[in-house]
């Protein structure tokens, strides 16, 4: 059964429409703008449910009082789905006296939850910081099925070389070729784009990322993609954290822009509540 979260509520028509069961939570806020969560159901075993994007520190103390309620409550085995974790890109030290973020919020979770389930986090590495089972699902059929019908002749094509396996991974699901961009510095102040090994002329093209921020890569790749000769070009990402202006600018540059709804945004066409629906198959209670 699910406990959703702030974080979850987008998702909960179509969990519901699966035939996902719920036990009932409800969530508030004090005056002084502490947050309140209350466990109205019991069991022995949930799993909880929340993205954490922005507000994101407010989400994550609600998943530190849904787990403490719950516990309280009696359960005693919690999965923890967080299909958008933040400070996932805070992974390194880079100035000393940085913490690593995402060591922090992992071990902290791990407090309360057994098991945490994320959706295509930046680093795999980091997962190894949650003190119990944790397993980075993969959005890249979810994201297939979506395209297949609009790409034909078609390229995958990742960012830089650090997301080849994404890319890799949609375009054998697909059964088509990928490959990558490389950057090239030419000089102090000028850095250019290439894609590798790959001829576009004449063919449908998709960039795929983990995380759109800002569009800046998406808008110069698909620039030069069209130089190169490509016919349609459409980006699509696990998480859509877009800046202000982000989602006009690259929807004026590219064909189409389709990401999934780890975050609930005006282009998260792809959804990823068959593969949570899942976990909860999985997860008899």
């Amino acid at each position: 059964m699910f406990v959703v979260g702030s974080g979850g509520v987008h998702l909960v028509d179509e969990l519901r429409s699966l035939g996902a069961n719920f036990i009932d939570v409800e969530i508030k806020r004090f005056p002084d703008g502490e947050k309140y969560v209350r466990i109205a159901g019991s069991g022995e075993r949930a799993i909880v449910l929340s993205s954490t994007f922005y507000p994101q520190d407010e989400k994550i103390i609600e998943l530190l009082l849904l787990g403490d309620a719950l516990r309280e409550r009696g359960f005693e085995y919690l999965r923890l789905v967080v299909p958008y974790f933040a400070y996932s890109r805070q992974d390194r030290v880079t100035k000393e006296g940085e913490p690593i973020s995402v060591r922090a919020i992992m071990r902290t979770l791990g407090l309360y939850y057994d098991e945490l389930y994320v959706f295509d986090i930046h680093n795999p590495e980091t997962l190894r910081y949650f003190p119990g089972k944790a397993v980075n699902l993969s959005p890249a059929k979810a994201i297939g099925n979506y395209f297949k019908e609009k790409l034909e002749n078609g390229v995958i094509l990742a960012p830089d070389h650090g997301a080849l396996g994404r890319a890799k991974a949609v375009a054998e699901f697909l059964g088509l070729e990928y490959s990558h961009f490389e950057k090239r510095r030419v000089s102090p102040t000028e850095v250019k784009m290439y894609p590798v090994d790959v001829n576009v002329r004449g063919r449908d093209v998709l960039i795929v990322d983990d995380i759109i921020s800002t569009g800046g890569t998406m808008i110069k790749a698909a620039s030069l993609l069209k130089k190169l000769g490509a016919e349609k070009i459409y980006v699509s990402a696990t998480h859509g954290v877009f800046s202000e202006g982000a989602i006009e600018r690259i929807s004026k540059a590219v064909e189409e822009i389709a990401v999934t709804n780890t975050i609930p945004t005006p282009v998260s066409k792809i959804s990823i509540v068959p593969e949570i629906m899942k976990l909860e198959a999985s997860h008899i209670v």
